[in-house]
């Protein structure tokens, strides 16, 4: 296995141009995929995720053009395909609803977790309006096989608690009816900041979408059209890394590609740095960080934000006291279990923590261990957020570093750029 040592970090400052959103990359594929006309997409993330997507889209009979697609201007043109869709919930879940009204024989297949990670409440909401999908091998789980179905779209019901991808994809697939169609949320929507990324793009591609708070979206007879161009901002999530280590590591760090202007949820991980004593700055499409050590400790709700709350973990070992994250309970169903996998390798590092089904409690240790090998887990947001540990004034080891090319395969040289 490939392993990476990051020597001890005194200081962190400079600037970072972060690469593209994977969150509105994949949104705008599919949508630019959909819509009438051609699409230059700026800015578009280069990753695993957005490549697995891209090699779906061309399998399905969309055409590329360096950034540029041509859309289908509906349903895709091939009517059979084997999809292999990596570990990439934002390119399987909206797919999968996107085909149950396409009217051929499909299959969608993963890596060995992405057949782990539920899709049951997808499922089911398609199944209930019409779609004909099987399960491959485990009921409520990945591989599938999706079948031409006549397919209604009148009122759908979903529920709202387990990931927000499931309202998303039936979101953006709806407009293939060519029909009025009404979404019943059914429970509490977690994660809603990326619900509201998806109803942005969808605008931008000509489809409005009226709510009624978080509870029900209605949807008129629209059709996607392109809007020519459109550009993908940078990734909030990734930033929170950056902002973290001048946080920490006494800045200023700068980040370039995502600020005030910003349609990602996730740019609130800046509230969660001023609670912990950090000094941030903002400009259109800039956010800046500074402070140093210690950290107040916290006790939020991070459910808004549950990608950039690992980085809040992995944070709290440089506070001044124990810390709470809570309403977390989407991480249990991501890349990995990232609850049990924060607990387990912030223990190695001298932290005391407790873990409960959706919280985690985080204990500081006096002095960081030394020479920490840190385990990955085949998931990007581990091995980015425990970078971290580094400005601990002790090297650390992170196994598997290659991992982060899920949505960021330069992390480590930009992180090496602001480490002193």
């Amino acid at each position: 296995m490939e392993t990476l040592r990051l020597e001890p970090v005194r200081r962190a400052a400079g600037t970072v141009r972060l690469p593209g959103s994977k969150s509105i990359s994949n949104r705008v594929l599919l949508l630019a995929a959909l819509a009438k006309g051609e699409t230059e997409i700026g800015g578009l993330l280069d990753a695993d995720d957005t490549r697995v997507m891209r090699d779906a889209l061309a399998q399905l009979g969309v055409s590329f053009s360096g950034q540029t697609i041509t859309g289908a201007g509906g349903a895709f043109p091939v009517r059979k395909a084997d999809l292999f869709l990596g570990n990439a919930g934002t390119a399987f879940r909206p797919l999968t609803a996107a085909l149950a009204f396409c009217g051929g024989e499909y299959q969608l297949s993963g890596v060995p977790r992405m057949h782990e990670r539920p899709i049951g409440d997808l499922v089911d909401s398609l199944r209930a309006i019409g779609a004909r999908i099987d399960y491959l091998r485990t009921d409520g789980f990945p591989p599938l096989a999706v079948h031409p179905s006549q397919m209604r779209s009148e009122n759908v019901k979903v529920r709202g608690d387990v990931s927000s991808q499931f309202l998303t994809a039936l979101l953006m697939a709806l407009p293939l009816s060519g029909k009025k169609s009404t979404i019943e949320v059914q429970g509490e929507l977690i994660s809603k900041p990326y619900v509201e990324i998806t109803l942005n793009v969808m605008r931008r591609f000509g489809v409005d979408v009226r709510r009624d708070g978080w509870q029900s979206f209605n949807l008129d007879k629209q059709t996607y059209v392109s809007p020519g161009k459109i550009l993908v901002e940078g990734d909030a999530s990734s930033a929170s890394y950056f902002l973290a280590a001048g946080a920490i590591g006494g800045g200023p760090v700068r980040v370039e590609g995502v600020g005030r202007d910003s349609i990602q949820g996730d740019v609130r991980f800046t509230e969660v740095l001023e609670r912990m004593g950090a000094k941030v700055s903002f400009g259109p499409d800039w956010i800046e960080a500074s402070g140093g050590q210690p950290l107040r400790a916290i006790d939020l709700d991070l459910n808004h934000i549950p990608d950039a709350a690992m980085t809040a973990a992995v944070m709290a070992l440089f506070a001044d006291g124990p810390s709470r994250l809570r309403n977390i309970a989407s991480w249990r169903v991501k890349e990995t279990d990232r609850i049990a996998a924060m607990a387990t390798e912030l223990r190695k590092l001298g932290a005391q923590v407790e873990e409960g089904a959706d919280w985690l409690r985080v204990s500081p240790p006096k002095v960081l261990r030394s020479d920490q090998k840190i385990d990955t887990y085949d998931d990007h947001r581990m091995a980015m957020s425990f970078s971290l540990a580094a400005l601990g004034g002790v090297p650390v080891t992170i196994n598997d570093p290659g991992c982060v090319a899920k949505t960021f395969p330069e992390y480590f040289q930009a992180f090496r750029s602001i480490a002193a």
